[in-house]
């Protein structure tokens, strides 16, 4: 009895809120899908085929109740550089299969909390760097180029003068007017939907709204204007049988080790996104729900296993799904289900309906989205927290586009952590001077952790004091101080008597300093 209460309970919550959720959010995911494919430079059934299995697998496995899991635009410039270098997409997909098992790692060793070593300027500086390359990736398609291969190579390089020249002799009036009138006509939906429309924003959603329109201006070019139609290089191209069509992994390249080293960059780059998106979501949450990350990781790993050995392209939790998810009234995990269930219906049932998709219509969205990861109030708001905050981010973004996401990344955390030690040098204990007599009384306070990391100033500070002076060095309320800073003390208390200075420590034991010579 208790059960079928369960079930007509359930039942109920499916149809009066999880399924009109999953609609909606599947209206705002197909379009992603799509564009994030063509922004990785992989195959659009590419991003289906991740869609589905983040859907359906990963909302199954997890334990979270409102995040929805699909094709994330973060990962877009590492999965492009990836396929790049590897030289073939079959060999590309090795990659994620090694990073869903190196999130499945995580997930048994309980590395959930990674996320949280990472500063949130590093983050922010990241995030900002993948919205500039996604926009200068979505530029050649949003004109109307439909082979714009030249623009898959580094974001520096995209100014070199052949690249530029290529542009330039590529560039056909003619041939692009379309486009780049259905390029404007859907951008202008997203202000305008945000503007006057902002209650019924979640019922439209701005990017199926924007490829709705794609599709009906290129509708009204072929009947009244065809001189302006698109050709078919310029409209989306998923097979009538699309699982007939997937490509599968090589496995002789396993051992490769630039695969491995690809794989573990977007493992951690996928666990990064998917922890920040899990935290932002729970926060968004009425019922004050907590999912449990390391079993987040379990069900991503399985999700990013799944899509390489089917042929799919990277997953994350993704707060765009997520935050549509919340919005439209989402009560448990089923509503995540249901989205992956319509998405995996689009492509059985209706590809034809997908196949008059404009990539101009997915490069605008993926130009707004690239906008929203780098707005100019970002760079502001970073500014105004001041050059330890902002230098990491803007440090990141210039790493970023000069190198590549893990060394962007990696140097901005680094300076990061400089800033942390150089703040630990000057905060562990304070220096204070006055005259008695004309005698010199310094005294030097100990604050309550006093490591190595303040050795070099300690000592720097301790040569400083002149002959004939008095110091008092007070580690009375210190709860730890390092061995390293006793044996300084104690070094100078010979250098005091040989130098005149008068010194009295305060809660501080001498140790032993011949002991170790």
């Amino acid at each position: 009895m208790k059960l079928k209460r369960r079930i007509r309970y359930y039942r109920l919550i499916w149809l009066k809120h999880d399924l009109p959720a999953g609609l909606s959010v599947f209206l705002v995911a197909l379009p992603l899908c799509l564009g994030i494919a063509l922004a990785s430079g992989a195959p659009l059934y590419a991003g289906i085929i991740s869609g589905i299995i983040g859907g359906i697998i990963v909302s199954i496995i997890s334990s979270s109740a409102l995040s929805v899991s699909g094709p994330a635009a973060g990962l877009s410039t590492v999965v492009m550089a990836t396929i790049a270098s590897s030289g073939d997409y079959s060999i590309f997909l090795l990659s994620v299969i090694i990073a869903g098992a190196f999130q499945i790692i995580l997930g048994l060793f309980k590395l959930g909390v990674i996320a949280n070593y990472f500063p949130s300027s590093v983050i922010k500086g990241m995030l900002a760097a993948i919205g500039i390359i996604l926009i200068s990736k979505q530029i050649p398609v949003a004109f109307g180029y439909d082979q714009p291969d030249f623009w898959s190579s580094g974001f520096l390089d995209l100014f070199s003068s052949s690249n530029i020249y290529n542009s330039i002799h590529n560039f056909n009036l003619h041939t692009s007017r379309g486009a780049i009138i259905i390029t404007i006509s859907s951008i202008s939906v997203f202000p305008i939907l945000s503007k006057y429309f902002p209650k019924r924003h979640t019922l439209l959603p701005a990017p199926l709204l924007a490829v709705i329109i794609g599709i009906i201006v290129n509708i009204i070019f072929g009947s009244v204007a065809s001189y302006l139609s698109l050709k078919h290089t310029q409209l989306v191209n998923i097979p009538d049988n699309i699982f007939g069509k997937v490509s599968f992994p090589n496995f002789s390249k396993l051992f490769t080790l630039s695969i491995w080293k690809a794989g573990i960059v977007i493992g951690l780059l996928a666990t990064l996104e998917t922890l920040l998106c899990i935290e932002a979501i729970d926060k968004l949450d009425t019922s004050n729900r907590i999912t449990p990350v390391n079993k987040e990781l379990l069900a991503q790993g399985i999700g990013n296993m799944l899509c390489g050995l089917l042929g799919g392209i990277p997953i994350t939790a993704v707060i765009v799904r997520g935050a549509a998810n919340v919005d439209a009234g989402a009560r448990t995990k089923l509503s995540s289900f249901t989205h992956g269930i319509f998405l995996l219906l689009s492509v059985l049932l209706i590809p034809f309906a997908l196949n008059k998709i404009p990539y101009a219509s997915l490069a605008a969205i993926l130009l707004v989205t690239g906008y929203n990861l780098t707005k100019p109030k970002l760079y502001r708001s970073m500014l105004k927290l001041g050059m330890k905050q902002f230098l990491p981010f803007i440090i990141t973004i210039i790493v970023i586009l000069a190198t590549d996401l893990l060394v962007g990344v990696s140097i901005g955390l680094l300076l990061s952590i400089f800033f942390i030690i150089q703040n630990n040098f000057t905060a562990e204990y304070k220096i204070q001077k006055r005259k008695q007599h004309a005698t010199d009384i310094y005294y030097i306070k100990l604050n309550s952790m006093v490591t190595f990391l303040n050795k070099v100033n300690l000592k720097d500070a301790l040569d400083k004091i002149p002959e004939y002076s008095v110091l008092t060095i007070d580690g009375s309320e210190s709860r730890f101080i390092d061995y390293d800073i006793l044996e300084i003390i104690s070094e100078y208390s010979q250098k005091a008597h040989d130098r005149h200075i008068e010194l009295h420590l305060m809660g501080i034991e001498k140790v032993n300093v011949t002991a170790i010579h």
